[in-house]
């Protein structure tokens, strides 16, 4: 018999009761016993507490409260306008600080964390060592934050925020049904969570909603609690975290060379290469220093990608600065593709890369992408459309041509066309037999074609064309087209010539 083992999810909710007033403090808008901080924002013409500092909160003047009534009950308020914009922005900032203990980070808005520690706890000796760490570096910052763990999303959140010894002690409030059910739910003898959970909920549907179900269904874990991470977990990503700070800018860049290495002995296990490399590096202080790279094609050797990362920490405008020391250094690859194993040289050396290839990447990290342009396939089928200029090294890539066919398309277009006089062809769909070029008649020996390309239609309209591969007496090979179907669109349709074959 197999026995099938499954990871228990294990989550830990961050509440930062004070968000919004020690975001002002940071700014130094801080109150006091004497002048409270209160935050104040319109509600249906009236304005109304959002927010309060932890004086406020201790004089009862708590969110949902008229600024009328506050200021009646406290003269002395210091008043501050609600800005919910800043304060997500605050708590993603708070979140990329998290990301050090897991990369499973969700926002959950407007004031509380919740992080999926399932395997990372053991990193930091326990949930209890994790906890701390994660608090300690918080306070530094100036926050206060409030704990808790659950195996749910929901219960943590709202242990968290409540302070509850369970899940079935908790408030009906937790379950964000609004002012009406709850008071409902009260009035019918249900005050706490543990009290719903104990009865047939599809009674509880029934009287007051499926939601109200549901709602409790997740927080017991019955049901899926929606979790969405703030970054999406990468197809490779390794780490290294060191017991004390490390000042040494060069012994950190050589543990990024190890981990490079092991990320490409992972890439070669799952048969890909990375093609965007991205590297941060965590300071002993909260703050991280974020560096990426990408490859025109797929690489799985980290000789090359060392020399990239070089060459863009060389042009930071602010250089990697180890401040009090990093404690951890992470490497991710969020953009992979197939790659197909490659027969290594005598020396072991990997086979070699397209020059043009490392050349572009080399000069897109020495210079900055934007400063580099290359031309990149677009979606059209008109050749003169087909590429565009774009900064840095494309992700697309050009479609291959037939094995052991002569390439469709020349590497040069003439723009504009040049016009052909004097044709000779077959009407009405021939190739051309003879025509004039300039002060030159050609004559064509042997023929491809038609291709026939329509006009866009959301554009102006136009006339098709027909393309033909010819190649004359002298083996010259030219790629010309008809403009215009004969006797359908044109009468006398012109010849043009658009390319030239090596």
């Amino acid at each position: 018999m197999t026995h099938v083992s499954f990871v228990k999810r294990r989550y830990l909710a961050l509440w930062f009761p004070w968000l919004p007033a020690e975001r002002l403090a940071r700014a130094g808008r801080t109150g006091s016993p004497e002048r409270p901080l209160v935050i104040a924002e319109p509600v249906k013409g009236a304005l109304r507490l959002a927010a309060a500092d932890r004086h406020a909160e201790a004089l009862g003047l708590l969110p949902g409260l008229p600024l009328a009534d506050a200021r009646a009950r406290v003269s002395a308020l210091l008043v501050a306008d609600h800005d919910p914009e800043a304060d997500r922005r605050l708590l993603e900032r708070l979140a990329d600080i998290c990301i050090r203990y897991t990369p499973m980070v969700a926002l959950d808005l407007p004031d509380t964390l919740i992080l999926d520690i399932a395997g990372a706890a053991h990193l930091f000796g326990g949930e209890d060592g994790l906890v701390r760490a994660a608090r300690l570096r918080l306070r530094r910052h100036g926050f206060t934050v409030r704990n808790a763990f659950a195996d749910t999303p929901d219960a943590a959140r709202a242990l968290a925020q409540f302070g509850a010894a369970s899940v079935a002690a908790l408030p009906v409030a937790v379950l964000r049904l609004g002012e009406e059910r709850e008071t409902a739910l009260r009035r019918a003898g249900l005050h706490t969570v543990g009290d719903i959970a104990c009865r047939p909920l599809a009674g509880l549907a029934a009287r007051f909603g499926a939601q109200a179900a549901t709602a409790v269904r997740r927080m017991v874990g019955d049901a899926e609690s929606p979790f969405v991470p703030r970054r999406v977990l990468p197809p490779v990503e390794v780490e290294r975290r060191f017991p004390e700070p490390v000042a040494r800018t060069d012994y950190v860049l050589g543990v990024l060379a190890d981990l490079l290495a092991e990320a490409c002995r992972m890439l070669e296990a799952r048969g890909e290469g990375g093609r965007r490399f991205e590297a941060v590096f965590f300071r002993a202080d909260g703050k991280e220093q974020a560096v990426g790279v990408e490859t025109s094609t797929p690489v799985r050797h980290p000789t090359p990608v060392v020399t990239l990362f070089t060459h863009s920490l060389a042009r930071l405008e602010d250089p990697l600065d180890p401040g009090f020391g990093f404690d951890a250094v992470c490497l991710a690859v969020p953009v992979t593709e197939p790659l197909a194993p490659g027969q290594p040289d005598l020396d072991r050396a990997p086979p070699p890369g397209p020059a043009l290839d490392a050349l572009v990447d080399r000069l897109a990290a020495r210079l900055g992408p934007e400063r580099l342009l290359r031309f990149h396939p677009r979606e059209s089928h008109i050749p003169e459309r087909a590429a565009r200029l774009r900064p840095g090294s494309p992700f697309g890539s050009w479609p291959a041509p037939p094995p052991n066919e002569p390439p469709l398309r020349p590497l040069s277009l003439l723009r504009p066309p040049r016009l052909l006089s004097h044709v000779v062809a077959d009407v009405p769909d021939g190739p051309p037999r003879r025509f004039r070029l300039g002060v030159t008649f050609l004559t064509i020996v042997r023929a491809e074609g038609p291709e026939r390309i329509a006009a866009e239609w959301w554009r102006r309209p136009g006339l098709t064309r027909d393309y033909y591969r010819v190649e004359d007496e002298t083996g010259r090979r030219l790629w010309i087209f008809r403009h215009g179907l004969y006797g359908r669109e044109e009468v006398n349709p012109r010849w043009y010539l658009h390319g030239l074959f090596a």
